[in-house]
């Protein structure tokens, strides 16, 4: 997928932010619609409803957040089914092309593909039982149903539906290191500043990059296994979503990451790999020259502005 920027419109279609909305993208054949429940009257009512798509339900249960993907021919005849049948779900997202141009076996494909990528991610737990085989398509009708998610993907997030956001990244990995190792991978000529954290003996148990906005541990890097009282429930929910994905593995007393992890900021990946709430601009420090994050932070805003 390729990092050139691409425009986004969304329209909200009552003026609220939190209502009805959809979402189109310049040269790309599909259309989003999002619904919260309490507008599915509304939603069902529209042109695209009635189209060929697939459809995600997200919602809660007693045991917390919880999704389910499926596809019709006629999404508006589904839904309504589901509006009578299933009882926990508070937003619906209906996908479709704009033209209505769709088929059975394309649906099949995209159904499946999104149930795959949201059991791998594992951000939100599938009511859907096992996952719908691929439809058989050609060569060439895969490659566009592919090219279709690589947009979906980018849309998805940006209208609030984070169930498949991986944060899995593909950057080069880096085992941790001992000190004497962290100074060798500091030495080494590369563009971004890398980061490492010291538990409380002092042993460097995890390093990281940020890239594009995202603060990348490395694979390798070890977290601790305890939480205490001060850990957030969105740290130790994330904890298990890891662990479920297999992104991060118990070994050797210790939790370790085994795929390169995008986190929003410092503290957030210093709260999941400490197991409390931590000033991760002050935990994390630059492996060459052992700044705090902060300090480092500064230096970079002081040369764009001198």
């Amino acid at each position: 997928m390729t990092n050139a920027g691409r425009s986004l419109e969304l329209f909200f279609v009552d003026g609220r932010a939190d209502g009805m909305l959809t979402a189109e993208v310049f040269n790309w054949t599909g259309h989003v619609l999002r619904t919260p429940r309490t507008q599915i009257k509304e939603a069902l009512a529209r042109p695209e409803a009635g189209f060929t798509g697939v459809y995600v339900l997200i919602g809660e249960d007693q045991n917390g957040p919880r999704a389910y993907i499926g596809e019709a021919e006629d999404m508006r005849i589904r839904l309504r089914d589901h509006v009578t049948n299933k009882d926990w779900w508070d937003d619906a997202i209906l996908i479709s092309s704009a033209a209505n141009n769709l088929h059975k076996a394309h649906i099949k494909y995209l159904e499946s593909r999104l149930v795959e990528i949201a059991r791998d991610v594992a951000h939100t737990p599938l009511e859907n039982g096992n996952t719908p085989p691929r439809s058989s398509l050609n060569e060439a009708a895969r490659a566009n149903m592919e090219s279709f998610l690589d947009t979906l993907m980018m849309v998805l997030p940006a209208i609030r539906v984070d169930l498949f956001l991986s944060k899995k990244s593909s950057s080069k990995s880096f085992e941790s290191a001992s000190s004497d190792e962290a100074n060798k991978i500091g030495s080494q000529s590369n563009t971004e500043t890398r980061f490492h954290l010291k538990a409380g003996k002092g042993e460097i148990v995890a390093t990281a990059t940020l890239r594009l906005g995202e603060f990348i541990v490395h694979k390798g890097s070890r977290a601790s296994i305890a939480v205490r009282s001060s850990c957030s429930e969105g740290t130790i929910r994330k904890r298990q979503q890891l662990l479920n994905a297999k992104s991060v593995v118990e070994n050797d007393g210790w939790l370790e990451f085994v795929d390169d992890f995008a986190f929003r900021t410092p503290s957030g990946a210093a709260d999941f790999i400490n197991g409390y709430s931590t000033n991760g601009r002050i935990a994390w420090r630059e492996l060459e020259t052992g700044k705090t994050f902060a300090d480092w932070e500064a230096a970079q805003l002081d040369d764009v502005t001198q």
